[in-house]
């Protein structure tokens, strides 16, 4: 049996026949064994195609103030593994994860069946959770919602926070294909939360057919931006003068809206803190360096790239833009989204399995008349020529990947002391 973490993540990386497996038998024969997919508590499940981890982070952060013991379980992480799992906002350290796996571990074997990464991996967040008995959970789905490890466990309410194309090999390559799966979370007669205002009508149709009640942003809840603060409705609820989130409003209106129908009361000074303390690594994350502003931002499909330049105010400078994606992503739609939006592109590549090469990225940028400022082999050496010629007033984008934001923090750590 392995005694460090990391020698437990190694393992798991080649113990499965396909890193992705979507389907509940096998995982669900393992969780039978274990019992521990089932929890006294309110369960709040998040999926959706982006704004998934700011939505989490918002409900943790609102949850903490209140004085609630919170259990978040995300994916993928940033720098480390226990990131994914964590008790009262802080990662679970090594050794509860390390026992949990071993639980995980035995189960599997009495069970007869192998499991992937992440199914193994989100059965050991429910022996951590079931062990430390909080007073709500909140899941994020990996992938679809449907066939999805998470969606072993039934939610009290479940949170849509966006339909768009992404995943195509896995879970369709329509908007109405890709609701369907997201819509497999939903549980009879349970509460659901749309943060999208036009959701496809499938995802509403799965919904008639289990008679849950549908909460739609602009229809059943919304927010109102103001100079400096922003006001939150939702059925008879409202809430003036808001502190203004670091996280994108959008996903933070749709958090709120899943607060009273999880049945845990939270006060207006609890929510007010909480929307103060929310914020989550590479998500509209902002940084300076002598006068140029950074923006790190893990968007890494078009739908995610139309957002987050949306999210962005004027820049008296130039705007330029480190861009890394993984080979497997559509990196042409993604740029089709920044169009006039970026004025120096600094394609860099990834070294990571699935990474696309720089060289490759570089006849998009031809194609669609886009100036780079030259080909770079990692996100460090592009993030590194970017700073040099930037002057104050600039803003540099990092976007493309989760692997992106997380070799430009590294490489910001050990080069400009940046601690997070």
């Amino acid at each position: 049996m392995f005694t460090t973490l990391s020698e437990w993540l190694g393992h798991l990386e080649q113990a499965h026949v396909r890193a992705i497996d979507l389907g509940l038998d096998r995982v669900r024969r393992v969780a039978k064994v274990l019992a521990a997919d089932v929890f006294a508590c309110p369960v709040i499940t998040v999926g959706g195609t982006n704004g998934k981890g700011s939505t989490v982070a918002t409900l943790t952060a609102v949850y903490l103030a209140a004085g609630y013991r919170v259990a978040t379980y995300t994916s993928p992480h940033l720098l480390h593994f226990n990131e994914r799992i964590c008790l009262d906002g802080s990662p679970v350290p090594d050794e509860p994860l390390i026992r949990a796996f071993t639980v995980v571990e035995s189960a599997r074997h009495q069970a007869g069946t192998s499991l992937s990464y992440f199914e193994f991996t989100t059965l050991a967040a429910f022996v951590v959770f079931r062990e430390a008995n909080p007073d709500i959970v909140i899941l994020e789905v990996g992938l679809g919602g449907r066939l999805d490890a998470v969606n072993l466990v039934d939610a009290t309410v479940a949170v849509i926070t966006s339909i768009g194309i992404d995943h195509t090999d896995w879970l369709g390559d329509t908007r109405e294909a890709i609701a369907f799966e997201k819509a497999g979370i939903f549980r009879a007669g349970r509460v659901v939360v749309c943060g999208e205002t036009d959701p496809p009508e499938t995802m509403l149709e799965h919904a008639q057919v289990l008679g849950c009640p549908v909460l739609r942003k602009g229809r059943d809840f919304g927010f109102e931006r103001l100079p400096s603060s922003w006001s939150w409705w939702g059925g008879d609820s409202r809430h003036e003068n808001l502190p203004m989130p670091k996280l994108a409003l959008d996903n933070v209106t749709t958090a709120l809206a899943a607060i009273e129908p999880a049945g845990l009361p939270v006060s207006e000074s609890a929510l007010r803190e909480g929307l103060f303390q929310a914020f989550v690594p590479g998500r509209l994350e902002r940084l300076e360096w002598q006068g140029v502003e950074i923006v790190l931002d893990v968007a890494h499909n078009p739908h995610g790239a139309s957002f987050f330049m949306q999210q962005l105010q004027p820049v008296s400078g130039r705007q330029r833009a480190v861009f890394a994606m993984l080979a497997d992503k559509d990196a042409g739609s993604t740029l089709d989204a920044c169009l006039g939006k970026v004025d120096l592109w600094y394609p860099a590549g990834l070294n990571v399995p699935r990474g696309r090469p720089s060289q490759a990225l570089m006849p998009l940028f031809t194609e669609r008349g886009m100036c780079t400022g030259g080909s770079f082999g990692t996100v460090g050496s592009a993030l590194a020529t970017a700073l040099r010629e930037s002057r104050p007033g600039d803003r540099i984008l990092v976007f493309g990947s989760f692997h992106t934001v997380s070799a430009a923090r590294e490489w910001l750590e050990k080069n400009h002391g940046y601690s997070y």
